[in-house]
């Protein structure tokens, strides 16, 4: 493999983006067809989501495994600049669980999406447990509890019959 020169290294990394990345909108078009409705890249929150829905409280980063530090079959270490690299991604590491610790300490719920599992074997699986996650945590954010009396035996009556009858 030929080496680069810096400043063909540096344009190629340049033209990586943090925002609006190809598992990043398979995910948004995913989640827009199923009827969710979000919010993107709300700086208001720690890390700054990738998607937030604020409906359910949900934070979903989509993750790049190399910039992430995944540990999959796509992740490959840098044969170049290796300690360099290796002490960003630690940092990068660090970081995320930082953020999804203040995250979840805020009430919010953190989903995190990795590239990997948005490849065309997996994509379908991978969107589908996700919308049922959030569907799952709608429903368990919004179940409502009533508390029982422990005196109560029997179900009070809650209307009378009409006329006093009680043929309807």
């Amino acid at each position: 493999m030929a080496q680069l020169s810096k400043e063909k290294r540096s344009k190629i990394m340049s033209a990586i983006h943090s925002k609006n990345t190809k598992p990043e909108l398979m995910v948004r078009k995913y989640l827009w067809r199923m009827g969710f409705r979000y919010r993107l890249n709300y700086n208001r929150l720690p890390g700054h989501p990738d998607i937030v829905l604020r409906k359910y409280r949900t934070c979903i980063f989509v993750n790049g495994c190399f910039w992430h530090g995944h540990n999959c079959e796509e992740f490959r270490p840098p044969k170049t600049n290796a300690n360099y690299w290796l002490s960003k991604i630690e940092k990068n590491k660090k970081r995320d669980k930082e953020e999804h610790q203040k995250l979840a300490e805020m009430g919010w719920h953190v989903i995190v999406v990795w590239e990997c599992q948005l490849k065309a074997d997996k994509r379908d699986k991978t969107l589908e447990s996700l919308a049922f996650t959030l569907n799952h945590i709608y429903l368990q954010d919004h179940s409502v509890s009533y508390p029982r009396r422990e005196e109560e035996t029997e179900y009070e009556i809650a209307a009378e019959p009409l006329n006093g009858r009680d043929d309807g």
